[in-house]
């Protein structure tokens, strides 16, 4: 059985080890990566996003956008924003998922 991969991209380094946390205690193997620039560095592998909207520099939307251009990883947006207007604009921009 092969281990499937999840790349967490948070700022807040607390909710991403939370994230983390429960994701390895369902046997998924797990990145953290602050920022863009540090999801950039992880995105040579091959895996599952789960990305916070409002980060430092570069925001979520951003880099789900370019995501998209160069890969067909799965992105699920992670954010505090709860609107209906915000989920469909945020799925519009190319997310699979979003959880609030």
């Amino acid at each position: 059985m092969t281990t499937k991969t999840i790349l967490i991209v948070e700022d807040d380094q607390e909710t991403g080890n939370l994230i983390a946390r429960d994701l390895r205690g369902h046997s998924f193997s797990v990145g953290l990566a602050p920022d863009g620039r540090e999801m950039d560095r992880y995105m040579a592998q091959n895996r599952v996003v789960v990305l916070d909207i409002m980060l430092p520099g570069e925001d979520g939307l951003s880099l789900c956008r370019r995501l998209r251009v160069a890969h067909s990883t799965p992105i699920i947006f992670l954010t505090a924003k709860s609107d209906d207007i915000d989920r469909i604009v945020d799925l519009e921009m190319g997310a699979d998922d979003y959880v609030t």
